[in-house]
């Protein structure tokens, strides 16, 4: 008998980000402060979405310095090339070679019932286009060619999973066991973070409202004062209740980056005005992402080291894409080479 003992395989998990804008303080809180640890958990596979940014129309040299940030940034907050596969889409083809094939094992009316469809429809009106409406199968050719078994999700995100259930379903209902059918994964310690300027809404990268946002890349003064014009309410204490949305807001961010729980909050800031509240919570922020910081512009510096990293990354993104696409195009019928 072997005296090697057979590790079982870690479950695979694909997390894809766009690269439309510097991700915010809710992209890290809510979901990139956790990749790292999410590493030794998981066979892990990240990859920045630029096939998927070019449904709404782009500037293609904001978008390429968009992606280059991104990637520089996805180091920066813990993403190990050498335990990760971290890629760009659009340098990984079979991306697209699946999602063609799965739009033909898509329904129409599948694709009409996407909310995410009817949304951006209403907001671009101007540029209803054929890839937003077949967005979904890309994301699911994304998910499936990785063989993913989880894929972390928000809440706006579980219909396009869902329909990536189906897609793999019906395939394998026709052609045998082809993909692995993901599960959601809905992180533990993700906070929800809202705008700054409006917390009934979530914080997002297209807010028009330049206060409501903090950026990864946010100069410290530039974060200090969106936090001292956050709105609060006109109580003045410093807890978490009902109808102080703005407050609970600060409170789950401030609990966030200082591991502090709500009770510790409303002890530490007990007859405490607001405007003490908002600088502490500020100065945390610029705390946490100072480290972030430093090493974003270390990469930035070192453009050679990042073309390696993504050029690295496409090879072997693309040799084990290359597996899944092979079976599928066998089980279709294509003749191989």
């Amino acid at each position: 008998m072997s005296e090697e003992i057979k590790k079982e395989r870690k479950k695979r998990s694909l997390s894809l980000i766009q690269p439309t804008s510097i991700p915010t303080l809710g992209n890290y809180l809510g979901a990139m402060k956790g990749w790292s640890s999410f590493q030794n958990d998981y066979d892990t596979v990240f990859g920045i979405a630029d096939l998927h940014s070019i449904t709404v129309r782009q500037d293609p040299k904001k978008l390429r310095q968009q992606t280059i940030e991104l990637y520089a940034l996805l180091l920066s907050v813990g993403l190990d090339p050498d335990k990760s596969i971290l890629f760009i889409q659009s340098h990984v083809p079979q991306h697209s070679q699946l999602g063609w094939i799965l739009n033909c094992y898509t329904m129409f009316g599948e694709l009409n019932r996407m909310t995410q469809f009817k949304d951006k429809s209403q907001q671009h009106s101007d540029n209803v286009n054929s890839g937003l409406f077949t967005y979904p199968c890309l994301m699911a050719a994304d998910i499936l060619l990785y063989q993913a078994d989880i894929v972390p999700v928000g809440a706006d995100q579980k219909q396009h999973l869902e329909i990536t259930r189906d897609i793999a379903e019906r395939f394998n209902g026709i052609y045998g066991n082809v993909f692995t059918v993901p599960e959601a994964y809905i992180p533990k310690n993700g906070a929800r973070v809202m705008s700054l300027a409006d917390p009934t809404r979530k914080m997002s990268k297209s807010d028009p409202n330049p206060k409501g946002t903090v950026y990864l890349t946010d100069e410290p003064s530039v974060i200090m004062k969106k936090f001292k014009s956050a709105v609060t309410d006109s109580e003045m204490s410093v807890r978490y209740a009902e109808g102080k949305d703005g407050i609970n807001n600060l409170m789950t961010i401030y609990s966030a980056v200082t591991g502090k729980d709500f009770d510790a909050i409303e002890s530490e800031f007990a007859g405490k005005g607001y405007g003490d509240f908002k600088k502490a919570v500020g100065e945390a922020v610029v705390a946490e992402l100072e480290p972030v910081q430093k090493k974003y512009n270390e990469y930035m510096a070192d453009k050679a080291y990042l073309q390696e990293q993504w050029t690295k990354g496409a090879e072997i993104a693309s040799k084990v894409s290359q597996r899944t696409l092979d079976k599928v195009m066998k089980k279709v019928g294509f003749l191989q080479k």
